[in-house]
């Protein structure tokens, strides 16, 4: 029989808790990436790493924030831990090889593209793999145009914000990206969900915890990552102007700091020596005698 499923239990805080999430880590990781392209290849996969798990680490709280508020009736929820964070390994490795060809090949053409379809495929499948972590006492099915979709919002978001934050701008350009990037997240998953259908099989065990109970424990690592990330990036001398301050020269032995200016009409002036006179023009017609 089908069932009644509920996706906002919590009606708008759990969405908006959610995309908060999903924010925070699209914006440190997308922060992390436009770093990476102002340092040395050799600093470059360092900041690349960072940046895939602030990624992968923000849209995977936002996914499990966002289930605290999605039940089904008559049938309870359990959640298996083994794939439950198996798809947080995908997501921080998918979106890792995502923002490395971009941090690599630059924000523009084939590479931008190519990056942005990677890092929308691992939103996708870790929004997916997820859910297949979900066990209820029924059979679950999806509508297949509209996990399309949800694929296709998770890839064009992805590609927009790797486009902002390969441009190489200030913290006002990371932070957009970062709302461009949890606004496609957050629509994945909600568009993910719209695609769901549960045929629930007969009554659930009376006494199951609820899925806020349940997710609570599993949230407090990526959200531990969440805020290691950001005590780097905040510690970080380019967090706002995203340019390296250069440093004034020193000054050399016997040379000013700052040069005298002369000024235009004694620069044009021709020095006169104190005990030679000045030697007269001849005139022209003279010359050419």
């Amino acid at each position: 029989m089908h069932n009644t499923v509920d996706g906002f239990g919590y009606e708008i805080v759990t969405p908006l808790v959610a995309y908060l999430m999903a924010c925070l880590g699209s914006a440190l990781g997308l922060r992390c990436t436009t770093r990476s392209m102002l340092v040395t290849r050799s600093g470059r996969p360092w900041w690349l790493a960072l940046g895939s798990v602030a990624i992968g680490s923000g849209i995977w709280t936002m996914h499990f924030v966002a289930m605290t508020g999605f039940t089904v009736e008559d049938s309870p929820i359990r959640y298996d831990r083994a794939t439950t964070f198996a798809s947080l390994a995908v997501a921080i490795v998918m979106v890792g090889v995502g923002i490395f060809i971009v941090g690599y090949r630059g924000a523009r053409g084939a590479a931008l593209f190519t990056g942005g379809a990677v890092t929308g495929l691992g939103i996708a499948s870790m929004h997916y793999l997820g859910m297949a972590g979900m066990s209820l006492d029924g059979q679950v099915d999806y509508n297949t145009f509209t996990v399309a979709l949800s694929v296709v919002i998770a890839m064009a978001a992805s590609v927009a914000a790797l486009w902002a934050a390969g441009q190489l701008r200030g913290l006002r350009w990371s932070m957009g990206a970062g709302l461009v990037l949890g606004l496609g997240v957050t629509g994945t998953h909600y568009t993910g969900m719209a695609a769901l259908r549960v045929h629930v099989h007969g009554g659930g065990e009376p006494g199951a915890g609820a899925p806020a109970e349940l997710l609570g424990p599993m949230l407090i690592g990526p959200l531990a990552l969440l805020l290691l990330v950001a005590a780097v990036v905040m510690c970080d001398p380019l967090m706002v102007t995203g340019r390296p301050a250069q440093p004034r020269p020193e000054p050399r032995p016997g040379v000013p700091a700052h040069p005298v200016r002369t000024p235009r009409h004694q620069a044009t002036r021709p020095q006169r020596h104190p005990h030679r006179p000045l030697a007269r023009r001849r005139p022209r017609a003279a010359q050419r005698r």
